[in-house]
């Protein structure tokens, strides 16, 4: 009998001190938790069009609904940490500048006589 009341107190014992290392570390938890975002509420939301136009091109007048102002926000939104985001943008700049080499490979063409 004493045996088992010794048992019982010392899995009581041992239960508190598993609560009180569970409450250390959950309030440990909380002080490293993300602060809110400091952004406006009314704000819409990243994924809507038209947000990561730059502030030049806003003041041009371009916004996501004409073609330019479409292809710029399309670019803002690609983050060189994902790869396939990489491959879109090399083949833009592919898609978008070989038109200018061979514009300038028909010019010396023009200019050499051939």
């Amino acid at each position: 009998m004493l045996r088992e009341a010794d048992s019982r107190a010392h899995r009581v014992a041992w239960l508190r001190r598993t609560v009180e290392r569970m409450r250390d570390q959950w309030s440990a938890q909380d002080d490293w938790d993300d602060p809110e975002d400091p952004r406006d509420a009314e704000a819409p939301p990243d994924w809507f069009p038209g947000g990561h136009l730059p502030e030049d091109a806003r003041r041009m007048g371009l916004t996501h609904h004409v073609a330019e102002g479409a292809l710029l926000d399309f670019a803002g939104k690609l983050d060189a940490a994902k790869p396939l985001h990489r491959y879109t943008a090399w083949a833009l700049l592919v898609v978008f500048g070989l038109p200018v080499v061979f514009a300038l490979m028909r010019l010396f063409n023009a200019i050499r006589g051939y």
